[in-house]
């Protein structure tokens, strides 16, 4: 059974007195211990599509099931213990990090709110948590704007982690970081999914997509114009839209 589906998913602006298609009618699989890869150009709908994955963004139609059963019960999603089974990890990691917490006490009262564990134990967590994410004890205790883009995105890992989550759902989560500290993620990715975790991977970055994703979803004006197993995708693209997307990869030889 796959862990995470998408069904007929829509999601709908109204904006000045017109509606823009920001999901239209899409369809998606997330498979146990897998990283599914979602790719496309800005605007093409792929962030809106991963907040309503993470239950952060209703959709006007369709539904979403964790384990067969639907996300959502009214408005709300993921309701009590499903709470902590889908993190999301976003292209700032700001969004994650109180600037005025220093990251150890940011990531410990994620933990003890989680985890249900007392103070002490949580900081020791909260440790352990951000030496795994190769942040250490005297960077730990700085507050973010002290951290690289790279520490910062790893630390906001470390708080999404913090859930023992099933799903990690990370939005760009490269874009905002140089090179090595992609490197640095990505490898941390990979030591991720061979822990148990799934990821579904948002990106426009086709290089950072090849290298993680089992599986690829491209998305194009809100809806997803093809998919398939990632070498598949990137050796035998069938659309233009797919084609133009790759040969953009620097470095790229079309066969």
């Amino acid at each position: 059974m796959n862990l995470l589906e998408g069904q007929d998913v829509t999601v709908h602006f109204n904006v000045h007195g017109g509606v823009i298609k920001a999901v239209d009618l899409v369809n998606f699989a997330l498979p146990q211990g897998q990283i599914v890869g979602i790719v496309g150009e800005s605007g093409s709908g792929k962030s809106t599509f991963a907040r309503v994955l993470a239950g952060i963004q209703i959709p006007t139609s369709g539904s979403v099931s964790y384990l067969g059963k639907p996300i959502q019960d009214g408005k709300i999603t993921y309701k009590g213990d499903l709470r902590q089974a889908v993190q999301m990890v976003f292209q700032d990691p700001y969004g994650s990090l109180n600037p005025r917490m220093r990251i150890i006490k940011a990531v410990a009262e994620a933990v003890r709110q989680h985890q249900n564990v007392e103070k002490a134990e949580a900081k020791e967590i909260a440790q352990k948590l951000l030496e795994s994410m190769g942040i250490s004890a005297l960077d730990s205790r700085k507050y973010p704007s002290a951290l690289s883009g790279g520490q910062r995105q790893r630390a906001s890992v470390a708080r999404a982690l913090s859930a023992q989550p099933k799903i990690l759902i990370a939005d760009e989560p490269t874009s905002a970081i140089d090179q090595s500290a992609q490197a640095q993620l990505l490898g941390l990715f990979n030591e991720l999914i061979k822990n148990g975790l799934s990821i579904v991977l948002v990106s426009h970055d086709l290089g950072v997509i090849r290298y993680l994703s089992d599986y690829v979803y491209v998305m194009k004006d809100g809806k997803f114009v093809e998919e398939g197993k990632t070498e598949e995708i990137f050796n035998n693209p069938k659309e233009e839209y797919t084609k133009k997307l790759i040969s953009s990869i620097p470095g790229h030889k079309s066969h």
